[in-house]
């Protein structure tokens, strides 16, 4: 078994090496430029297409308001808080400034990955809408691409048991434990049964779950940030002041802080902005596809606010948390920095509630919205009848994730590992089809028909 996870580490290594992080930030620059920083110059017409979309009758299955809520159910989690405060710890205060850049990018990452997988989605044997990188390579790049479609397909079935399934029910057991003593196997139990209930209806449960849910939970969450960043306000810009300086100078250790070089802070500050907002990995797009939508550009200026919301709000939010309490400098690591952050900028201990119970929701919600991508990634590779058993199989994983003896370290490498994995046939399809979006962008902001978009 130690052979088998050295094996996975050194493959982790090279899938996160400078290359992979090169790519994911070059492709993403590339799109920003061929599409003429169109989502950064759209971004209030996306959150005007958003609103819109709440009640939209178009051809689809959910509204593009839900579309996005269960890409953002998927994304807004763990990585909002213990993936930022690893960046930190890890990388230093200038990590965050990478975080930002790599979402910038991913906007138009995200933009595309969208754009695609409407224009390239089809009608599964029930009438429902699927898409996604495997059906854009396949549909888009032609048959003799069709092996990279099943890879990506492989690759998301198989991250989505680690990543969206036992990491997530296991980082809640561990906060309602130390939080409130509840026993993880009753956690984990409870949360299956929850997970089943929204299950059953498909889609369009998940989608009236996620509606719901996300902007409550975000809402909650960050008001609790800004609350802590107002009582703090004099420190603000002091917290910007290290993270632009920190962006390019190297950073000493100071208390339990172990210091950080240059690279570090790309590195952990890209890695982690990528596994939060998840540009570029090709999960979002699954959903995105069965959009209520008869124009996949629409859609695509919605998506693109999921890495807005993601990274540039709600990633933010905690680490200036954590920057302006002091609290990154306290040698406490991921989650357990983020609970003494919100500790010590709240009095009476009720940031570690805030924590807690925030990471409950945002883990549950990522447990629905993966079981989305893992489903119609199993879909892809063995048809409809293939749903129910995932579904049973996913259901049965969440509460094996909280039981004593799991290696939650080797459980977080080999999903790392797969999400790699999952953006490399997802990058090469952008890259490949970026001139497909280029076209139709074009075609939908210059039509005087749609001057009103402008």
């Amino acid at each position: 078994m130690e052979s088998l996870i050295g094996a996975i580490n050194a493959i982790n290594g090279v899938v996160w090496g400078p290359a992979m992080l090169a790519l994911l930030a070059g492709t993403g620059l590339y799109l920003t430029l061929g599409l003429k920083i169109l989502p950064q110059r759209k971004l209030v017409y996306g959150f005007k297409m958003l609103w819109r979309g709440r009640k939209s009758t178009e051809d689809g299955d959910i509204s593009p308001f839900n579309a996005l809520m269960t890409a953002l159910s998927a994304t807004v989690g763990t990585g909002n808080i213990a993936g930022v405060a690893t960046a930190l710890f890890f990388g230093g205060p200038g990590a965050l400034f990478w975080m930002w850049l790599i979402a910038l990018v991913g906007m138009a990452t995200k933009f595309c990955e969208a754009s695609l997988a409407v224009h390239f989605r089809e009608k599964d044997a029930h009438g429902r809408h699927v898409g996604g990188p495997m059906y854009y390579i396949k549909n888009g790049l032609g048959a003799k691409w069709k092996w990279l479609g099943i890879l990506f397909a492989i690759f998301g079935m198989l991250a989505g048991f680690g990543i969206g399934n036992t990491i997530q029910s296991n980082s809640v057991a561990d906060a309602l434990e130390s939080t409130f003593g509840v026993q993880p196997l009753v956690t984990g139990i409870v949360i299956a049964v929850l997970v089943a209930l929204v299950l059953i209806g498909g889609i369009k449960r998940i989608g009236d779950v996620a509606g719901k849910l996300v902007p409550i939970m975000a809402l909650f969450y960050v008001g609790g940030g800004l609350i802590i960043l107002i009582m703090h306000v004099d420190r603000i810009p002091d917290a910007f002041g290290l993270i632009f300086y920190h962006a390019f100078n190297p950073i000493a250790a100071a208390g339990g802080f172990a210091g950080a070089s240059i690279w570090a802070a790309i590195r952990f500050g890209v890695a982690r902005g990528v596994f939060s907002n998840e540009a570029g990995l090709g999960s979002a797009p699954i959903a995105h596809a069965a959009a209520q939508t008869n124009n996949p550009i629409r859609q695509g200026t919605v998506a693109m606010l999921g890495t807005f919301i993601d990274t540039i709000v709600i990633c933010s939010i905690t680490g200036l948390v954590i920057l302006v309490t002091g609290a990154w400098q306290s040698g406490e690591n991921g989650a357990s920095l983020s609970a003494y952050a919100f500790n010590e900028g709240l009095p009476g201990g009720w940031g570690q509630y805030i924590v807690s119970i925030g990471l409950a929701i945002f883990a549950f919600t990522t447990i629905i919205g993966w079981s989305f991508y893992g489903e119609k990634c199993t879909q892809f590779l063995f048809g409809e009848k293939s749903n129910i058993p995932f579904r049973v199989l996913w259901i049965i994983a969440i509460p094996l994730g909280t039981l004593p003896g799991i290696d939650l370290g080797s459980l977080w490498l080999v999903a790392d590992t797969l999400n790699a994995m999952m953006a490399i046939p997802n990058l090469i399809a952008l890259l490949l089809l970026s001139p497909v979006v280029f076209k139709l962008a074009r075609a939908y902001f210059d039509d005087p028909a749609n001057s009103f978009k402008r």
